[in-house]
């Protein structure tokens, strides 16, 4: 193994990129950032029956939305693939020959029924159901009778002989007992590896530094230190992270709401809200800040401040985190991420500039860019809805005077409709009709906009620019606002 650091992410292409294995990803990727380190993303794809390409692809783009961009792997290359394990399988292969042939391993030819059968006569007995040994040791005769009868076999390899005890970064002192595990099985009958066992081949042979991954597979280690022990490699460090739990404790559930990365995009979080929110998950910043950017992330991420405890995750926190990214994030990438938003409600806007000018006056009040299409309606021609406290400021006696006067006035405006012309504009009706403060204010944004609250008036005139603002003040003063 280097000296450097070197650190995976190892998805199964079966779905989705779910939070969780999102989570795990960042903080590898944070750790290999910190530490100037390789992040290396490899696809655990031997679940043949569950794996495709579209789940693949799935994974790769939204880990690529979430700017988690790998050293190597599939696409990034690197001198120690391939990255996928369907194309490492003579990898494996040779490594469990290699095990049979030092004594480390034998061929198993129990049949399923067989062992079934030995597992409820341990449990009838009150005993740990372990396999017996029974093939442990055979005669080259007694395996060719095995196999003539039709018995692929599968490989295992030997057990413990002594307890196991490792060092985790979060968990402390990590002990599993020998009478814990039996002899394993490493390869299947049909050639394929197990999780176990591959997992150890591609971490040693890509010199992996640090495991980090969910506390889920903490039971995983007990079998993979003795694969790594057997084939006479150095096992990296553990670094077993807390689960994802739901606000209540339970474990989260699809039924509760979004689980997975493509689904908190369809709703309009940000990248950057979604990356903050998670690495806060099983892990705080030194000062306790809540609102970071990426640089900031990378520059604090240690492991010794990862939690062992349970992360609670609460969508209303996610929100406010993702809020102020809506509010502090560059207003260019922001209005890029809001435009299929805009454009899949039915609000297409060809000048970008002028785009972002709404997305700009619209973004201190929302938590989801899903929340954009109902706030930048008032700035298109058709995206005028009166509410009903709005309609009467503009009904009243008060407010239809004012609604005309302001008509009449831009009209005779010769110059821009800048926010101050237009606020220029309006303090002289003010001063006109002698009206000021909401009786002045709130017939001309409802005229303006159907509503009683939003941005700045005069950005939001600015916005409209004269042509519609005074269609929408002609309408207003007329019989249509009135109906």
């Amino acid at each position: 193994m280097t000296g450097s650091t070197r650190v995976r992410f190892a998805p199964s292409p079966t779905g989705h990129l779910h939070i969780g294995g999102a989570r795990t990803a960042l903080f590898n990727w944070l750790f290999a950032r910190h530490t100037g380190g390789t992040f290396i993303l490899r696809i655990e794809d031997t679940d043949t029956a569950r794996s495709t390409a579209e789940s693949e692809k799935a994974v790769l783009q939204d880990l690529e939305w979430l700017g988690l961009s790998w050293d190597e792997g599939p696409g990034a290359g690197g001198d120690r693939g391939p990255y996928r394990q369907s194309e490492r399988r003579e990898i494996y292969r040779e490594q469990a020959e290699r095990l049979l042939e030092e004594g480390k391993a034998f061929r198993c030819y129990c049949t399923d029924g067989e062992l079934e059968a030995k597992r409820k006569d341990a449990l009838a007995r009150g005993l740990v159901p372990q396999y017996d040994g029974t093939c442990r040791g055979i005669s080259p005769e007694d395996e060719e009778r095995l196999r003539s009868e039709g018995r692929p076999p599968v490989v295992r390899l030997y057990g413990p002989t002594e307890d196991i005890a490792f060092e985790d970064l979060v968990r402390g002192a990590v002990e599993f007992g020998k009478d814990m595990l039996g002899d394993f099985v490493i390869m299947r009958s049909d050639g394929r590896p197990t999780y176990n066992f591959a997992v150890v081949v591609d971490d040693a042979l890509m010199d992996i530094s640090h495991v980090i991954r969910a506390e889920e597979h903490l039971s995983n280690t007990m079998r993979q230190i003795l694969v790594y022990r057997a084939l006479g490699f150095e096992p990296p460090t553990f670094v077993h992270v807390s689960l994802i739990v739901d606000k209540d404790r339970s474990k989260l559930s699809k039924r509760r709401g979004a689980t997975s990365v493509a689904e908190f995009r369809e709703q309009g979080f940000l990248p950057g809200g979604i990356v903050n929110y998670l690495a806060l998950l099983g892990w705080s910043h030194p000062e306790a800040a809540e609102i970071l950017t990426r640089e900031q992330l990378v520059g604090a991420f240690e492991l010794d401040r990862v939690s062992p405890s349970p992360a609670a995750f609460d969508e209303d926190k996610l929100s406010w985190v993702n809020a102020h990214h809506i509010r502090e994030e560059p207003l260019e990438r922001v209005a890029d991420l809001a435009r299929p938003f805009a454009e899949g409600a039915g609000f297409v806007e060809a000048d970008a500039a002028r785009f972002a000018q709404m997305v700009d006056l619209v973004r201190d009040g929302i938590e989801r860019l899903s929340d954009i299409p109902d706030e930048i309606a008032i700035f298109f021609e058709d995206g005028l809805e009166f509410e009903t406290e709005a309609r009467d400021w503009v009904e009243g006696e008060v407010g239809a005077r004012v609604v005309q006067a302001l008509h009449s006035a831009v009209e005779r405006e010769t110059a821009a409709l800048a926010p101050e012309t237009f606020k220029s504009i309006l303090k002289g009706v003010g001063k006109e009709l002698g009206v000021k403060g909401k009786d002045l204010f709130m017939p001309a944004r409802a005229a303006l906009t159907g509503r009683t609250h939003g941005p700045a008036l005069g950005d939001v005139a600015a916005t409209l620019g004269r042509e519609l603002a005074l269609a929408r003040l002609s309408s207003a003063a007329g019989k249509e606002a009135r109906r």
